[in-house]
C-alpha cells in the first residue's frame, strides 16, 4: 500500500482547511506564502497536494472533485506530479542521506522558478521538512519568498519545529489538527480495516497523527513484524538494535515520540535525573536536529537494558 502524501487520492479529517484554502483562491485572495503547521503525519502535506490539483487540474479532464475532496488518479497534472515532471510544480525536501536540504537544493529551485513560464497556469513550490533548512538554505530563499514572481506559491510544510523568524514573518501561519479520535478514524479508512487488529494499543499514543499510525503500520508490514502482541519496551529495543530508524525520516521522528511516551509512562519507576536528562535531550534533538543514533543507544544502555 503507497499512501505518500503524493500519491494519496483522498483527503480525511481536515477537509475544512481545504475548503478554506479554495474559498481563498476563489476569491483571488490566496496568499502566495503559506505555512501549514502540525504534528509531523497529520496530514499537512496531502492537503497541499489537494490544493494544488485543485488548483492546476481546473481546465483539465478530471478535474478536482471538491464534494467528495477526491483527486482523480486519470487526472493529467495529478499524473505528471506524481512521475516528478509537472513545470508547474516543484518539490524541495530533504534527501534520505543528508542531514539537511542544502543550499545547492534552493540555488536550483531559484534558477527554475526565475525562468519564464510554461503555460499560464500558477506554479508551485512545496518545501517539505522545512526545520531542515540550514541558515544559508532560508537566506537564499528570503528575496524571493518577501517578492515572488506572479503566479507563483511557495507552501511550507513545519512539523511544529522552530524556524527562523525571518521565514516565519514572511508566510500566513495556518494550524493542522486532529483529534485522537479523528487519526483512529482516518488510518482505519487509509487501511481500509481496524488498525488494532495489527497493532497492540499499547504502541498507539493518544497524541499520535495518522502518519505516526500508518507508518508503523507499514514497518510492520514491511519487515514481518508482529506487533499485535508486542510491548512498547520490546518494541523500542527491536527498532534500536535493527536500526530501523536510519531508514527514513519519518521513522526518526516515529522512534524518538515512542520514546518519550515510554519516559513518560514509567516515570515513576525512573531515577528522576535520568527521567529530565533525556527529556531534555529529546527536547534537544526536536529543535536542533542533533545526532539520534547516539541518543538511541544511550537510552538503550541507560533506560531500556538497566
Amino acid at each position: 500500500m503507497n499512501i505518500y502524501p503524493q500519491n494519496q487520492l483522498n483527503l480525511y479529517g481536515i477537509e475544512e482547511h481545504l475548503e478554506i484554502l479554495i474559498s481563498l483562491f476563489d476569491k483571488g485572495v490566496l496568499p502566495n506564502k503559506i505555512l501549514l503547521t502540525g504534528q509531523k503525519g497529520v496530514g499537512k502535506c496531502t492537503l497541499a497536494y489537494h490544493l494544488i490539483n485543485y488548483i492546476l487540474s481546473k481546465d483539465e479532464e478530471y478535474y478536482y472533485d471538491v464534494n467528495n475532496f477526491k483527486i482523480n488518479s486519470n487526472n493529467r497534472s495529478f499524473k505528471l506530479i506524481a512521475n516528478g515532471s509537472n513545470p508547474n510544480f516543484q518539490l524541495i525536501d530533504i534527501s534520505i542521506d543528508k542531514k539537511l536540504i542544502n543550499i545547492d537544493q534552493i540555488r536550483n529551485l531559484l534558477t527554475n522558478i526565475r525562468k519564464s513560464a510554461f503555460n499560464n497556469k500558477p506554479r508551485f513550490i512545496l518545501i517539505d521538512n522545512t526545520e531542515y533548512l540550514n541558515k544559508s538554505s532560508i537566506n537564499a530563499l528570503l528575496k524571493d519568498l518577501e517578492e515572488p514572481n506572479h503566479n507563483i506559491y511557495f507552501i511550507l510544510i513545519n512539523n511544529q519545529k522552530k524556524l527562523l523568524s525571518t521565514l516565519k514573518s514572511r508566510c500566513l501561519n495556518f494550524n493542522i489538527t486532529l483529534s485522537n479520535a479523528s487519526s483512529l478514524t482516518v488510518i482505519n479508512k487509509l487501511i481500509n480495516d481496524n488498525v488494532f487488529n495489527y497493532i497492540n494499543k499499547e504502541l498507539i499514543n493518544y497524541y499520535f497523527t495518522p502518519g505516526n499510525i500508518y507508518n508503523l503500520y507499514r514497518l510492520a508490514y514491511k519487515n514481518e513484524i508482529d506487533l499485535k502482541d508486542t510491548k512498547l519496551k520490546d518494541f523500542l529495543n527491536k527498532m534500536i538494535k535493527e536500526n530501523y530508524f536510519k531508514k527514513e525520516i519519518a521513522l526518526k521522528y516515529l522512534f524518538i515520540d515512542y520514546i518519550e511516551l515510554f519516559l513518560k509512562n514509567t516515570s515513576s519507576m525512573l531515577n528522576i535525573d535520568y527521567y529530565n536528562y533525556f527529556i531534555k535531550k529529546i527536547d534537544d534533538l526536536k529543535k536542533y536536529n542533533l545526532d539520534e543514533e547516539s541518543f538511541f543507544i544511550e537510552f538503550q544502555d541507560k533506560i531500556l537494558n538497566e
